[in-house]
């Protein structure tokens, strides 16, 4: 705020004395002088700014009150420049807009650097779980979430229709301005207002509806839009569907933190998925040829002894990844006995250890005497 300069009153040509409509009709005739829009001469946009300044001081009744007792220092002591514009934000948005200079809020951010900063409001973060076939394919998810939102009865107030009135112990501004006189110095501080706790209205009876809080709880399921290649511990955001925050006035992100169900068959790597792949013993020896069904395709896995040592790894045939291509596909193969063996079953395993039990004792005697 200008500490030096022309009297306010001065500034828009008013008298000390003039009524609020004097004022709004001089500010909106030199507005459309001084706009730099409009008036392209060197100091057109100090002379914007400087009745601009004027104009919200003498049109809002505490500030011009402050501004007749103490003078500009009486009102930058309680107000910071940006302050200043911020009760009589409405005023200034529905003048701008009869002269055709758009919102109050654009004009102000061009000519001041600030605007009508809202905080942001609190993201809600929740958890998804899909399976592998969503990764490889992509999917659609419902992820119901309870939220809070305006109360439509009160409209947000907490209090019962025709029962909220403005705070007379602030006059509805939510702030109290108390001045100290210690000799011939005045001291000024602004101070949330207790009796409304800022808000510049005291509620008299709750909304039976939000029992005062101005808020209602409604559950809604969010279409969430799983896409192919997403991987474990990634997360999606989806603007505006998360809870309200009524600090923000708004609901804020939903955050979904996507977990992939692979079960035992399978274990997501950064680079590659991994399969685990059960065989019996006969298949590895007589090394049988599978076809094994994996995500709407068919592997042709062709089955040699060594594969019980090492991996396997088919390149691209993993999930996909963005931005093009897939990963690779490691299969391990793991022998796995049948869980149920009825007695030919057994006889025949019978049969083939008497085959196999000599051969295997000569082995492992051969590998053991090697042993340091």
């Amino acid at each position: 705020m200008r500490e030096n300069g022309k009297d306010y009153y001065e500034i828009l040509g008013v008298p000390r004395n003039a009524t609020k409509e004097e004022i709004k009709r001089a500010y909106r005739r030199l507005a459309l002088q001084y706009h730099p829009d409009r008036n392209k001469s060197p100091d057109a946009e100090e002379k914007f700014k400087e009745i601009s300044e004027a104009y919200a001081v003498l049109i809002d009744d505490e500030k011009r009150k402050l501004y007749d007792m103490y003078g500009r220092a009486g009102v930058s002591q309680s107000y910071s420049t940006e302050d200043l514009f911020k009760s009589t934000w409405v005023d200034f948005d529905e003048l701008f807009r009869d002269l055709g200079f758009g919102g109050f809020e654009s004009v102000f951010e061009r000519f001041f650097g600030f605007g009508r900063r809202k905080p942001q409001p609190e993201p809600t973060v929740v958890e998804a779980e899909i399976g592998l076939d969503e990764v490889f394919q992509g999917g659609v998810k419902e992820v119901p979430i309870t939220f809070q939102t305006t109360c439509q009865r009160c409209n947000g107030t907490g209090g019962e229709p025709g029962h909220v009135d403005k705070c007379e112990a602030c006059g509805g501004t939510g702030r109290k301005v108390e001045r100290v006189q210690t000799g011939f110095m005045y001291f000024t501080s602004v101070t949330t207002c207790s009796k409304c706790r800022g808000y510049g209205t005291v509620v008299r009876k709750a909304c039976t509806t939000c029992r005062g809080s101005g808020a209602v709880n409604q559950t809604e399921k969010v279409v969430v839009n799983i896409p192919a290649g997403i991987s474990d511990g990634e997360s999606l955001v989806i603007r505006g569907k998360g809870l309200f925050d009524k600090s923000a006035g708004a609901r804020g992100d939903l955050v979904v933190h996507v977990r992939v169900r692979t079960g035992r068959m399978f274990r997501m790597d950064r680079d590659k998925l991994v399969m685990y792949l059960p065989v019996a013993p006969s298949e590895v020896v007589t090394q049988r040829e599978l076809t094994v069904p994996f995500f709407g395709e068919n592997l042709r896995i062709k089955l040699r002894r060594d594969l019980l040592d090492r991996p396997l790894i088919l390149k691209g045939k993993g999930p996909p990844v963005y931005g093009g291509g897939r990963k690779d596909l490691e299969i391990k193969v793991v022998i796995d006995l049948p869980e149920n063996i009825d007695r030919e079953q057994f006889k025949r395993y019978a049969e083939l250890l008497s085959s196999e039990s000599a051969q295997m004792d000569q082995m492992r005697k051969r590998l053991f005497s090697q042993q340091p």
